[in-house]
């Protein structure tokens, strides 16, 4: 999940937006509550249309590196074509111009895409205080 930068959150408890971490971003992946880094409450993405975006964002891994390679071809079958003589070089500039403007319009609606807010709930514990507690108390004395 590092290419998928700009992802915040946004606690209903106490109204704050911030950036999530890798280990939030993760957690948020295997459906796991974590603590606000403000409130300390337990926040989870209860959301499954979020969810779903937020799982989408692997798709968007790819298309830096794929339209690199799509605009170097291009712009070296245009080259080659001149050099051919099968294209004038107005015609080959007007390709180049076509897929570098192409190429920067499909980064920008792939970094729109990867740009999100996630609204994350408060979930109460599913184990009282107490014996949450005591379980770190026999977590922190085995060390």
């Amino acid at each position: 999940m590092t290419a998928a930068l700009g992802i915040k959150g946004h606690c209903a408890h106490c109204d704050i937006t911030f950036e999530l971490k890798p280990w939030q971003l993760n957690a948020i992946a295997i459906e796991e509550p974590f603590d606000c880094p403000y409130c300390q409450r337990i926040l989870q993405l209860n959301c499954p249309v979020q969810l779903r975006h937020f799982k989408a964002l692997d798709r968007w891994a790819l298309v830096r590196p794929s339209m690199v390679a799509l605009t170097c071809m291009v712009l070296i079958v245009a080259l080659v074509a001149e050099w051919l003589g099968l294209i004038s070089v107005i015609g080959q500039f007007n390709i180049s111009l076509m897929v570098v403007l192409l190429h920067c319009l499909v980064l920008r609606y792939a970094r729109h895409r990867q740009r999100m807010t996630l609204d994350l709930h408060v979930v109460s514990p599913a184990l009282p205080i107490e014996q949450l507690a005591r379980i770190a108390g026999a977590r922190l004395s085995q060390r």
